[in-house]
């Protein structure tokens, strides 16, 4: 057991307002310099003659096998050391490939390139989710890291818009450059003004010993709500990564949009429908579970299975018009439990273990979502393009609505015993 003692740390609101402001900056740019690819990849296609394959390795294996590899060690480095420090190093090299990205002359470059986008992006979300937990105290926490995560959408819609402007004033590349350089500053400015806090400092505790990686891993799957959690998002994230990856390049490819209107009308939809369906699933998960904590799966578990059709109709929706208004309300009901997964996680463990915590989660949410979906779809996508033609990307996309929709049998088995694995650190 970690000794603790009280915590002299007490941050002005304003300040720790500043310090999510700051850290939702970053995971914005997270998400641009990630999605910028899933927007121009059907001229990163064209101009170096690529296959819907290696796109799908381009769009998910490439960036998720280096991001898991290096998330929980550079987690623990967050545990132990400074985490601003850590974010401020991830955002500056993922900047820079980011940059490399558009420099990029060949498949193998490209590759490259994403992998150190990866490893970068690898040290943001995780120390930033255990720096939020030590600024907040429990009673705002959920709300504070239902803010953090509007950077996904916020993120995903300024690549898509910026990314469609760019393409069709510049070229693929301006995209890639544009992104990258807008990370350095925002690097300095973490780096140089938010201050550090004592690990568990909102918890009114400051724990003084260092619990291994070993010691968290043991933690999280005892608590066997921990695995089928996991399993529940993996399917979520399966169907979520699929279409926002594969999103803009079906507007383009099937209904033969430009790439200003798919990225400007796809990247609105997202960051839109995303930020409300986060917002309004955390504010519902936080209500409900004041009377029983198991709300916090049992509503994810409703909205995975609610939003099965629209995902369908998005999927073979005769028009864009009406695959744009199919996507809206799937994209929210997809993104519901967002707010009420990060925080059960950190819940789950102690402020030492949150960083390498939120790392694992991730971690195995990206090999799931983001390596295994858009790597499925696009291989599905080649393989039926011969019988199919243009209809092969539906039939992929329809694919993952059903993984996605499984998500509900997973998040009822975890609501078994969640109240008592959060018992354990009470």
């Amino acid at each position: 057991m970690a000794s603790e003692r009280e915590s002299p740390f007490a941050p002005s609101n304003r300040y720790s307002a500043y310090v999510l402001a700051i850290l939702l900056v970053a995971y914005i740019l997270n998400f641009v310099d990630r999605q910028v690819l899933a927007l121009v990849a059907q001229d990163v296609k064209t101009d170096m003659g690529l296959t819907d394959s290696q796109l799908g390795w381009l769009l998910g294996p490439a960036f998720v096998l280096f991001y898991t590899i290096a998330g929980i060690p550079l987690a623990r480095l967050a545990d132990v050391t400074s985490r601003k420090q850590v974010i401020a190093v991830g955002l500056t090299l993922w900047s820079i490939m980011t940059l490399v990205c558009g420099a990029a002359a060949n498949f193998s470059q490209l590759l490259f390139a994403r992998f150190g986008v990866g490893i970068g992006e690898a040290a943001g979300t995780p120390p930033s989710h255990s720096l939020i937990s030590d600024y907040f105290p429990p009673e705002r926490r959920a709300t504070a890291l239902r803010i953090y995560a509007w950077g996904i959408f916020v993120g995903t819609g300024f690549g898509f818009v910026l990314g469609g402007i760019l393409l069709e004033a510049f070229s693929w590349r301006t995209a890639f450059y544009v992104a990258g350089l807008a990370g350095l500053p925002v690097a300095l400015l973490l780096g140089l003004t938010v201050r550090e806090p004592p690990p568990g400092a909102s918890d009114g505790t400051i724990e003084a010993e260092n619990p291994t990686t070993g010691d968290v891993m043991r933690t999280l799957f005892a608590r066997p709500s921990f695995p089928m959690l996991m399993v529940a998002a993996s399917c979520q994230a399966f169907l979520g990564y699929t279409v926002l990856t594969w999103g803009a390049t079906y507007l383009r490819r099937v209904f033969e949009m430009s790439g200003r209107d798919a990225g400007i009308q796809f990247g609105l939809a997202a960051a839109i429908s995303g930020a409300v369906g986060v917002t309004v699933g955390g504010i519902l998960a936080d209500r409900l579970a004041r009377r029983d904590e198991r709300w916090y799966a049992w509503l994810s578990a409703i909205s995975s299975i609610t939003a099965l059709p629209f995902a369908l109709g998005f999927a073979w929706a005769p028009t864009s018009t009406l695959a744009l208004a199919a996507f809206v309300p799937f994209y929210a009901l997809n993104n519901l439990y967002v707010s009420s997964l990060w925080t059960l996680v950190q819940n789950l463990v102690s402020p030492r273990m949150r960083s390498t915590a939120a790392a694992t989660q991730l971690g195995i949410l990206n090999i799931v979502g983001l390596g295994v979906g858009p790597l499925v779809a696009g291989y599905v996508s080649q393989v039926l393009e011969p019988s199919y033609g243009v209809d092969a990307l539906r039939v992929a996309l329809a694919i993952a609505a059903v993984v996605g929709a499984a998500a509900a049998i997973f998040f009822l088995l975890s609501a078994r015993t969640l109240r008592t694995d959060l018992a354990h650190l009470r």
